[in-house]
């Protein structure tokens, strides 16, 4: 039986396989670690180790059994199935291996610029384009490697090439008007690398303010103040106009307008004004203002301004200075809030209503009502 089982053509090509296998996964217990030790300086490489282990563990192998089947006989019985097997896992498991270092690469360039700090913007654009152009690659080389596989069975190979081409440069620009998710693609790479709109950032969108909560490979997630989400495709911030009030930095200017009565004296509410902002937490110190903008026939139109560091301090601060400036209106001004003016004609004099004339006004007026009533009810 042992003649027989050495004189089996396959035995030579199995034995080789079987030390193979754990001869690579010995080398991968070994040099991981000291791989992942070594670059603990270098961030970006350090995640791309830790995220590519998994399958860093199937596709040596896989490697060192293909290379045993090309070297085996290629007159063996089942060698073309078991190489053609062998091909597809180890197309699936580079992919895999691909992706995790994408994604690896990615989470390594986040780490080395955390967000939660006070002045994140350069954090978050980072954040931006790593996931975006990550997402993107991954989705790229996810279609490569279905093509590839395609391209293994000899029926498929037409099919194949041509997914393959439609994942390259040239067959994305071509089919970037007629094919939507193409669109949203090149959106992506334009959102990533020219940065109109980035994670965080404060938004005016469709009339709506939000943060920008998440963008991912063919829409955006616009947070609204009162926790909705507005979704939005990644083309429609390439194509229309919005607000971002964050593009630069996160710092902004309030505003605050009262309609006053032209009676009011200005520099109390300017020493109030100065005394409320400077009062408040939320403002930053950088600058604020009263000023005297409109004026109808009824009032004029008085405009504060002031500063904070984000959107929703500066939202804050002009409750606050609104509320304030009331408030002191309320108290200390009461005759200058809006009011209506009516004055009697050039000559005349304004005389009180006797009660005998407001009651005969009062009769007339009910008179009135009871007719039309009554004419009313007559149709």
């Amino acid at each position: 039986m042992t003649d027989a089982l050495l004189a089996n053509p396959w035995f030579g090509p199995l034995v080789v396989a079987l030390l193979a296998v754990p001869m690579s996964l010995a080398v991968l217990r070994v040099c991981g670690p000291l791989l992942e030790r070594f670059t603990r300086s270098v961030p970006v490489l350090n995640a791309m180790l830790l995220k590519i282990r998994p399958p860093a563990r199937a596709v040596l192998p896989l490697v060192l059994l293909q290379l045993v089947w090309q070297a085996a006989p290629d007159d063996l019985r089942f060698i073309g199935n078991v190489r053609h097997l062998t091909g597809l896992c180890l197309i699936a498991t580079a992919t895999w291996l691909a992706v995790r270092a994408v994604s690896g690469f990615a989470e390594g360039m986040v780490k080395q610029h955390p967000s939660d700090v006070r002045d994140n913007l350069e954090a978050r654009r980072v954040l931006t384009q790593a996931r975006v152009l990550a997402r993107t690659a991954n989705s790229v080389l996810l279609v490569a490697g279905a093509a590839l596989m395609l391209m293994t069975f000899p029926g498929a190979r037409q099919v194949g090439a041509s997914l393959l081409a439609s994942a390259g440069v040239i067959g994305i620009v071509a089919g970037l008007a007629a094919k939507p998710v193409f669109s949203n693609l090149i959106a992506g790479l334009q959102i990533a690398l020219a940065q109109p709109i980035r994670l965080d950032d404060v938004l005016v969108v469709e009339g709506e303010w939000g943060r920008v909560e998440e963008i991912n490979g063919t829409f955006v997630v616009v947070r609204i103040w009162d926790d909705r989400r507005l979704i939005l495709p990644l083309t429609y911030f390439i194509e229309h106009p919005f607000q971002n009030w964050t593009r630069q930095d996160s710092q902004l200017l309030g505003s605050v307008f009262l309609n006053v009565d032209f009676a009011t004296p200005l520099a109390p509410l300017r020493a109030e004004v100065e005394r409320i902002v400077k009062a408040a937490p939320e403002w930053d110190g950088r600058f604020f203002n009263l000023r005297v903008t409109d004026a109808t026939e009824r009032t004029m139109q008085l405009r504060i301004l002031c500063t904070a560091a984000s959107s929703a301090l500066a939202f804050d601060l002009r409750c606050t200075v609104r509320e304030g400036l009331i408030d002191f209106m309320q108290r200390e001004y009461p005759e200058s809030l809006p009011r209506m003016r009516f004055e009697a004609p050039s000559g005349a004099a304004a005389e009180p209503m006797r009660g005998s004339d407001a009651q005969a006004g009062r009769e007339t007026r009910e008179t009135r009502f009871e007719d039309a009533a009554a004419r009313l009810r007559s149709r």
